[in-house]
C-alpha cells in the first residue's frame, strides 16, 4: 500500500524512513512544468524524471531506497508510486496535493500553476 503524505508532513515521513536508505523525492512533472515551479532539495534528494519514462528509466531508482513521488496535483505521482510498488520498491509515499499544495503548505514562493 503507498502512503499518502501531504507536503507539510513529508518532511516526518523522510525522518521516518530514513533508517531504509536516504529519501528521494522523484518529480514526475514534465520539463516545462519544472521550469515553471520546482521545490528544493532540502534533507533528501530529487530526483526528476517525467511519467512517462519512468518504464525505461526505472534502472536509475533504487528499490531499497524510500521514495515520495511528486507532481502537480498528486494524480500522476500516484500511478507512478503505484508502479514504483508493484515493482517491489519496499517505502513509497505519494506528495498528496502536490506542488499545487507545496506552494500553499511548505513554500509561498513556488509558483503555483
Amino acid at each position: 500500500m503507498v502512503k499518502h503524505v501531504r507536503p507539510i508532513q513529508l518532511k516526518d515521513w523522510l525522518e521516518a524512513v530514513r533508517g531504509h536508505g536516504d529519501p528521494v523525492v522523484l518529480d514526475v512533472r514534465e520539463p516545462h512544468e519544472l521550469r515553471t515551479a520546482s521545490i528544493k532539495a532540502e534533507g533528501f534528494e530529487l530526483i526528476t524524471i517525467p511519467m512517462g519514462v519512468i518504464p525505461p528509466r526505472l534502472n536509475e531508482l533504487d528499490p531499497d531506497q524510500p521514495v515520495a513521488c511528486l507532481c502537480h496535483h498528486g494524480a500522476r505521482s500516484m500511478q507512478v508510486a503505484n508502479f514504483l510498488k508493484a515493482r517491489g520498491f519496499k517505502h513509497v509515499a505519494n506528495v498528496s496535493g502536490g506542488i499545487n499544495a507545496w506552494s500553499s503548505e511548505v513554500d509561498p514562493s513556488v509558483p503555483r500553476y
